[in-house]
């Protein structure tokens, strides 16, 4: 017999999941046959599936959401038996540099500096441990602070400074926050670097933390696996091979070293049907095809601004805090195939591979008669990834039958999750058989907890608001030290408490890097926080602002900006600038290269001014202090984008009560 469940129901996209239960009785089997066996042995201990924060940005929105709806996305995210059941959480290890989608903070800005409730990863860290004590944590810097260089754009020319840089981040997760980070990356796409990798496990062991270890080199599988082979001392230092975007394919020098391989930043594509498509391919092929035990999402949550690079690349969408809008999106459900019956420390059966016609099977057992089995069947189409290419194949409906031998024999009784909708099921002595059509993913377990978590629907999606202000008053704003909604590009803009002069201007936001950092990105040589609707035509924006540098200090404020991420030094708006030496511009650029008009403003440092940008149609006017700097400057490009505010190059700066009006 067969009994369904439809309280398990889910929905993706179109699509939908059942639970119902399968007896196993005799019958006459038809189709392709696949043995699931252990009698021979078992292969690779099983990781888990996760995802990453960061690299960078990337879940920036998030923590601004208002309850209740904070909570329903991490619990989407990281609850167990209930959505995705997220098995590791990788976090940037902010470096004030722009690393994809916007800066993060560093713990140290400065080499005499050390904070540590800078940015939202604590807190993400946090949050993800308090639903699930066993989560992995995984840390990663994609970029560092200047002093970390020395004057280089290189982290690695001084690797004693970096090692303790990293550490003290460790240490500093444990210390304030009673995190236990479980492993640390080392990347940079331009090579790994051996002797770094050496002084951080030495450094690492020095300061009491030996439980942590290394994933390298957390980019390419070689030339690093070479060099493990060859190189002892190396191999001894490395935990993990972990790559990025794999394509499910490893090489055979990897193969060799004998350690675990990670696909440790996979995915990173828009996550419709066809994104969730992409997840179930790689989640079941990494491992036939590449013997890779864990695999990280990049990005975790799509809650960053959708005009920035990569808008949607998340296992869901939580892009709107000011309406409370998310999106739980395919493939959360397509996560929760696997996690929700599996953990790390199951092992995959040898007897896993591809159906004859197309798709694969992977099974999963925790050695104590627990059996997991998932199927997926995704068509070319249905599962391209962003990267790499993907060659092309056929997948045709087929009908296969299991047969369960070794200690699976004993099995009556199998719960099954279906993505899609539901087939005949032919029942055959310890085995059973299945149709499977194309683009479908099926688990099969003994493990009879999985359910389907649902919160009532959000609000409705809403643009920006029109009218918005904010006069960056610390106390309202616990959990980060940025303010809502601004999504810093370049440089990094907080919380800052003065105590010195405590007028009106007690509490602003302050502009803190004062040196490039080094990065893989080309930062841009001003500094810049976006904020707003993209799609803003006609506004006027207002903010006080304060110059600290006497001699070379400017800011600016500025609407119509089009570009962010890696891209912003190539930004254009309208720019707003004001300087300590007592002149004014205003150009259609970040770079300031195309000036629209100019003159003096009588600015200095160190005092406060109020600064207001309005444009309408072809014709942009700004004030200082009420008074008109000038009228009607004629511009024609951008007609649309969003608000900024930004210093002129790396530099200490102040803003306060800033707002904004929408005109159209």
């Amino acid at each position: 017999s067969i009994t369904t469940q439809p309280k398990f129901r889910m929905n993706i996209g179109n699509q939908c999941c059942v639970f119902l239960s399968i007896f196993l009785c005799i019958s006459i089997c038809l189709g392709e046959d696949y043995d699931l066996d252990d009698k021979t042995g078992l292969g690779r201990s099983f990781d888990g599936i996760g995802g990453l924060s960061g690299g960078g940005a990337t879940s920036r929105l998030l923590v601004n959401y208002a309850e209740p709806y904070r909570s329903q996305i991490l619990d989407y995210l990281f609850k167990p038996t209930f959505g995705a059941s997220l098995q590791i959480l990788k976090v940037e290890i902010g470096g004030d540099a722009q690393t994809t989608d916007g800066t993060e903070p560093s713990h140290m800005h400065y080499e005499d500096d050390e904070n540590y409730f800078r940015g939202y990863e604590w807190w993400l860290m946090k949050e993800a441990k308090k639903r699930n004590p066993n989560i992995t944590l995984i840390g990663l810097p994609w970029a560092f602070p200047g002093w970390v260089g020395n004057g280089e754009n290189w982290p690695y020319s001084f690797p004693d400074i970096t090692a303790s840089y990293v550490v003290s981040w460790i240490l500093g997760a444990k210390q304030y926050h009673d995190l236990d980070i479980d492993y640390v990356g080392i990347w940079n796409e331009r090579s790994f670097n051996s002797k770094y990798i050496k002084l951080l496990r030495y450094t690492l062991d020095k300061s009491g933390l030996e439980r942590v270890k290394i994933i390298a080199s957390d980019n390419l599988w070689e030339p690093i696996s070479s060099v493990v082979i060859a190189d002892k001392e190396l191999q001894d230092a490395v935990e993990i091979l972990g790559v990025h975007y794999p394509g499910t394919n490893t090489v055979p020098e990897a193969l060799k070293t004998g350690k675990k391989l990670w696909s440790s930043e996979d995915y990173s594509t828009f996550n419709d049907n066809v994104g969730g498509g992409c997840w179930a391919r790689i989640l079941n092929q990494n491992y036939v095809n590449g013997k890779m035990t864990a695999t990280i999402s990049w990005n975790l949550v799509s809650s960053y601004y959708e005009d920035l690079p990569f808008e949607r690349d998340g296992l869901m969408t939580a892009k709107e805090p000011w309406s409370g809008n998310y999106v739980v999106e395919s493939p959360i459900w397509i996560t929760a195939h696997t996690t929700q019956f599996t953990e790390p420390g199951w092992t995959y059966l040898q007897t896993v591979g591809h159906f004859t016609h197309g798709g694969s099977y992977v099974a999963l057992t925790d050695e104590r008669g627990n059996l997991t089995i998932i199927t997926e069947t995704m068509t070319h189409d249905h599962s391209v990834c962003i990267r790499p290419p993907l060659p092309s194949y056929d997948v045709t409906a087929q009908n296969v039958t299991f047969h369960l031998k070794g200690t699976f024999a004993s099995i009556s009784e199998l719960q099954v999750w279906h993505s899609k909708r539901l087939h005949f099921i032919l029942r055959c002595p310890w085995s059973f058989s299945i149709e499977l059509d194309v683009d479908e993913v099926y688990t099969f377990t003994t493990v009879r907890n999985g359910q389907r978590g649902s919160y009532p629907d959000p609000p409705p999606s809403a643009p920006f608001p029109k009218s918005y202000k904010d006069d960056f008053d610390v106390s309202g704003n616990p959990y980060f030290s940025e303010a809502p909604n601004f999504a810093d590009q370049t440089g990094v803009f907080e919380y800052f408490t003065n105590q010195t002069d405590p007028g009106p201007h007690v509490s602003t936001l302050r502009q803190v890097v004062t040196q490039r950092p080094v990065t893989w990105v080309a930062d841009a040589d001003q500094t810049i926080s976006v904020i707003g609707d993209y799609q803003w035509q006609d506004l006027m924006v207002s903010c006080d602002i304060y110059m600290e540098s006497v001699h070379t200090g400017g800011v600016f404020i500025a609407v119509r900006v089009n570009k962010g991420g890696g891209v912003v030094r190539s930004t254009r708006g309208v720019f707003l600038w004001v300087y300590a030496d007592g002149t004014y511009k205003v150009t259609n650029d970040l770079n300031g290269m195309t000036v629209l008009a100019e003159g003096m403003s009588g600015t200095r440092a160190r005092v406060w001014y109020t600064l207001t940008l309005t444009v309408k149609g072809n014709y942009a006017s700004a004030d200082l202090d009420g008074y008109p700097l000038w009228k009607n400057a004629v511009l024609w490009e951008p007609r649309h984008g969003w608000a900024a505010m930004g210093t002129s190059s790396f530099e200490l700066a102040q803003f306060d009560n800033f707002a904004i009006e929408a005109l159209a």
